[in-house]
């Protein structure tokens, strides 16, 4: 093929080095594949058989994201090894929200110059964020674009489709009152508010291998770059057995901006701060960008990234199951009725 493809390799597209490329995520992907993956990566699309033997009334849910500027710090932090992992998170929690198990996943990379080292690094992320989450890697895109993209610089993005039963969606809308908010510990700010981290950290003055105050020896970068915890194992774990009435990926936003997308409009979540421990980067984030805790709950998930709604009467088992899985959990408040058009989350701080 090298000479046919000469003209498009002067115009910047080493058409060679992408299949090469392909050929060496092969490997990675297909040690993700389980019973139900039909085809290989290369094709022109992924062909997936699930198992609908014990399901009634099969549905499916999708999501897509990306990791936002996260990639920033990836790019100045050469940490290439564990973006891929935030990219499979952001979308296979989101589904996990309504019930689903998550199936397959698909990305996209793209790139103005393939350094085809750079991205086995991206896509063995991506495939350890897969096995975690136990989905395939069922195909992907990879472009490049010359020009496009500042030189050593790439931008990713995921789709997940999960499978649930009709009668099993978990949506929130049997949410009542005297329910109870068990919180799911983050490792960190996952791949959310990363435009303003940049900011705090730029004006810092602080380099990446520099301490984190307060991080007991970890370094600026492993805490910036914390890979997105996977909440989907111990999850299904809990729904299998126990009873859930409503759950919530604490991503963009906060806790203000989505824990009522999923309550009913009669209720609101009181939520008790300091009812779990936050994480050394938080706190540096806080004190350094001159930041108030709400203004912080607002925009980071500041210790709890994934939160289940159950009856009082499951919490012990949901406590123990959480326990036995090593899956830090916290009792972070409760429902209550809500008070005309007041806000649907009520923030209770120590000194309240």
């Amino acid at each position: 093929m090298s000479n046919r493809a000469d003209a498009y390799k002067a115009a910047g597209v080493n058409i060679d080095e992408a299949n090469l490329f392909v050929e060496r995520i092969k490997a990675l992907a297909q040690g993700t594949h389980g019973k139900g993956v039909l085809s290989g990566i290369g094709g022109f699309g992924g062909l997936f058989k699930p198992d609908l033997s014990n399901i009634h009334a099969p549905v499916l849910v999708s999501g897509t994201d990306g990791v936002g500027t996260k990639l920033k710090l990836a790019f100045a932090f050469a940490g290439h090894d564990t973006i891929g992992i935030d990219l499979v998170a952001m979308s296979v929690n989101d589904v996990l929200v309504q019930g689903a198990k998550p199936l397959f996943f698909l990305d996209y990379f793209a790139t103005g110059k393939l350094d085809s080292d750079v991205a086995v690094r991206v896509i063995s992320g991506i495939v350890e964020g897969c096995k975690q989450s136990k989905c395939a890697l069922l195909g992907g895109e990879t472009a490049e674009m010359p020009g496009f993209y500042a030189d050593g610089e790439y931008d990713l993005s995921g789709f997940c489709v999960g499978l649930v039963d009709y009668d099993k969606i978990v949506d929130g809308s049997q949410i009542s009152h005297d329910d109870v908010l068990i919180g799911l510990a983050s490792t960190g700010p996952h791949a959310n508010g990363y435009s303003l981290i940049r900011k705090i950290f730029d004006a810092s003055g602080l380099n990446g291998d520099d301490p984190l105050p307060g991080g007991e020896g970890t370094t600026m970068a492993s805490a910036l770059m914390a890979p997105t915890r996977i909440y989907v194992q111990p999850v299904l774990n809990i729904l299998r057995d126990l009873p859930v009435k409503g759950m919530c990926h604490i991503t963009g936003g906060g806790f203000y901006d989505n824990l009522p997308r999923v309550l009913p409009k009669g209720v609101c979540a009181h939520v008790r701060f300091g009812s779990w421990p936050v994480q050394p980067v938080f706190q540096w984030l806080k004190d350094q960008g001159r930041l108030s805790w709400p203004e912080m709950l607002q925009i980071f998930n500041t210790g709890i990234g994934f939160v289940l709604i159950v009856k009082k009467d499951a919490v012990n088992d949901v406590m123990d199951r959480l326990a036995a899985m090593d899956t830090p959990g916290y009792v972070i408040g409760e429902v209550k009725p809500r008070v005309g058009d007041e806000e649907q989350v009520q923030m209770h701080f120590p000194e309240d």
